[in-house]
């Protein structure tokens, strides 16, 4: 909107002093015609900007010159608290609005506004200590459209439908009660229920989202942190995990611990190849990340994995062998 961009000049100006129109028009994003345009419009309006002519010229408001704006809108507050890491508004969808909210830091939140603001804080979670996976990964990719309608919903209370593929399943359709965001070192997951059951979903893997008009099931107020640490270490401990040696080719190493939840125990042996053992969630878990790797992985062990993909194999070759 033009009335923030406005804004937004005025504070630059302000903050940094003596600017360029075409270095306002870097920092706003937009053309140097329309820095000129906003110039004027302030001027109209009685904002004591000059201009300075010559090579170290610019514009630059009158000494002394203070506003009084009245704080920040829902998005670039929310970006504020979770400024700490830039990785963090990215994956919740607040990036955009961070740039803004930090030229507005001098400017206090109106009274009204902060019992609310605070209570958003409580909803999200940036760098926690513990991680639901063994590792450090890259920041995950979340669309835009995604994370809008993940973050109205958490913070709103109301139900939310998500398109999600888990990893080798097919995608599909649920209705989830959220209860928070969580960002773990660029990767975003969102803590919510489903049918009463406690659901852990990664950000990156919704497709989809739509939230409703109906309020979400859950409690009034959230410890959000201890809530990650019991759901992280339930997830490594519990379910059907299953430990896997194997031999890989060092190149795929990445690969393999994107789709595993722990690898340990890494050495090299004498044909090049890595040994290692990897923690999976279940078999078919295993048997999906294993397949995915092709010749460049090797289980060793446990004996049921090598037979299972011995026999997807031999059904891939058989469904080839010969002409079409």
């Amino acid at each position: 909107m033009r009335a923030d961009r406005l804004v937004s000049l005025v504070l630059l100006l302000r903050h940094k002093g003596r600017m360029s129109a075409s270095a306002l028009a870097r920092e706003l994003e937009v053309s140097t015609r329309t820095v000129l345009r906003d110039i004027e419009a302030l001027s109209a309006a009685g904002v004591p900007v000059y201009a300075e002519r010559g090579r170290h010229g610019g514009f630059a408001l009158l000494p002394g010159f203070r506003t009084e704006l009245a704080g920040l809108n829902r998005d670039e507050a929310l970006a504020l608290l979770v400024a700490g890491s830039r990785r963090g508004a990215a994956v919740f969808g607040l990036g955009p609005a961070l740039a803004s909210a930090m030229r507005k830091v001098v400017d206090a939140l109106p009274e009204g506004d902060r019992a609310a603001a605070t209570g958003s804080a409580g909803r999200l979670l940036v760098d926690p200590d513990t991680d639901l996976l063994s590792r450090r990964a890259a920041a995950d990719e979340v669309p835009a459209a995604v994370a809008d309608a993940v973050r109205r919903a958490v913070l709103s209370g109301h139900r939310l439908r998500i398109r999600y593929t888990a990893a080798g399943r097919p995608a599909g359709w649920r209705t989830v009660d959220p209860i928070g965001l969580v960002d773990v070192r660029g990767q975003g997951y969102l803590l919510a229920t489903r049918s009463g059951e406690d659901r852990t979903y990664r950000l990156s893997r919704i497709t989809a989202a739509e939230e409703t008009d109906e309020p979400a099931q859950r409690p009034g107020q959230v410890d959000l942190d201890r809530l990650w640490q019991e759901r992280a270490a339930r997830f490594r401990t519990g379910g059907d995990q299953v430990t896997v040696r194997l031999a890989l080719a060092s190149e795929r190493y990445g690969d393999l611990a994107d789709t595993a939840l722990a690898v340990r125990g890494e050495e090299t042996a004498g044909d090049g190849r890595l040994r290692l053992a990897a923690v999976f969630q279940d078999r078919r878990h295993a048997e999906w990340a294993l397949w995915r790797l092709g010749t460049d992985a090797e289980a060793l062990a446990p004996q049921w994995l090598r037979d299972a993909l011995h026999a997807r194999a031999a059904a891939i070759a058989a469904r080839y062998e010969g002409p079409r």
